[in-house]
């Protein structure tokens, strides 16, 4: 392990690898540790994790399985959220410094002055959010469930709905409720796969089948162009990152154009390998994301850190309403 410890992961000979993966599994076992890796993530980290899904998926496995320490690959709020559903497990990230856009553009003093301006209305959160917001929040939801949580409340209750203006956005089409208030929050990595990137790469596979991730910037153009004509409409799919998984396995068109992060076609090319899967913008990579790297990985394994931890009090206010979201039936992919 010499060389891997003063050799970057970049220059890694295929050995050096092998060396990789069989310490950090060893050091699982060791410490008794599960990997989660998000779709998100590098390859390399999504192959040497125990299991790979999206935020929401991974933090109730975590309270499920057997292990006494969970080691979260993903941005912040994925790991305080396996935090706050396994409060008795130790919870660590590879770095803790890996945060999120779309988490940090909602804070938890925010809400509170939109729920003033707006006091008898039901906050809704996508679960991407900081345990803090989801301490204020009446009930969580999920880019798959979104419009099944907001048609779960009184047609003339207000909703607030945060913090992603374009899930927002396709909620509210989906549902026709005029009273549903949108926060003008954003991913930056989804908020710049643009229409335009999406006009040009569809014009230039006529026959491709389109996934479009709902925090996209492109999510009405494509719905646009599958209304048009353009794109048919049975072959335009606006899908979480689950769903797109769930639809690459049964997929027939010999091309997918993808829009959302990067990271996510390293799980659907291993879905499907004979379906060929191109990223609408290929430069739509999370810096934050890449932030855990097999380096961080290593470390976190060996010297324990950086442990995530959430106040007893906010963590039991925050559980409840994602536990709201799961009472209503099946809660659908994370994000």
């Amino acid at each position: 392990m010499t060389a891997i410890a003063t050799t970057p992961s970049t220059e890694w000979t295929p050995e050096q690898w092998a060396d990789w993966s069989a310490e950090v599994r060893r050091l699982a076992d060791e410490k008794d540790a599960v990997i989660l890796a998000h779709n998100y993530q590098v390859g390399p980290i999504q192959d040497v994790a125990h299991h790979v899904g999206d935020s929401l998926q991974l933090s109730r496995l975590a309270a499920e399985v057997p292990q006494s320490t969970i080691v979260f690959c993903g941005v912040h709020f994925m790991a305080e959220t396996a935090k706050i559903l396994s409060p008795d497990k130790r919870v660590l990230i590879p770095d803790a410094a890996a945060g999120c856009s779309l988490a940090d553009s909602l804070t938890a003093d925010q809400l509170r002055a939109w729920k003033a301006q707006h006091p008898d209305a039901v906050v809704v959160s996508y679960v991407n959010t900081t345990a803090e917001v989801k301490a204020e929040t009446d009930i969580c939801c999920t880019s798959s469930n979104a419009v099944d949580v907001v048609n779960s409340i009184p047609a003339d209750v207000p909703v607030l709905f945060g913090p992603d203006q374009f899930l927002g956005a396709h909620v509210r089409r989906l549902t026709g409720r005029d009273n549903l208030h949108v926060w003008l929050g954003e991913c930056h990595v989804h908020a710049d796969i643009s229409p335009s990137d999406l006009t040009a790469k569809v014009r230039a596979n006529p026959d491709a089948a389109l996934y479009v991730h709902p925090e996209c910037g492109c999510t009405t153009s494509a719905l646009w162009l599958a209304g048009s004509g353009e794109l048919p409409a049975d072959r335009t799919h606006v899908l979480s990152t689950g769903g797109m998984l769930d639809a690459a396995r049964g997929e027939r068109a010999r091309k997918v154009l993808v829009a959302t992060e990067i990271g996510m076609l390293h799980q659907l090319r291993r879905a499907n390998r004979e379906t060929v899967f191109e990223p609408v913008n290929p430069r739509a990579a999370c810096p934050y994301m890449q932030m855990i790297t097999p380096e961080k990985l290593l470390d976190c394994l060996r010297t324990g850190r950086d442990e995530v931890t959430v106040d007893p009090d906010l963590a039991a206010r925050a559980r409840r309403s994602v536990e709201r979201m799961i009472a209503l039936g099946n809660p659908g992919a994370g994000e």
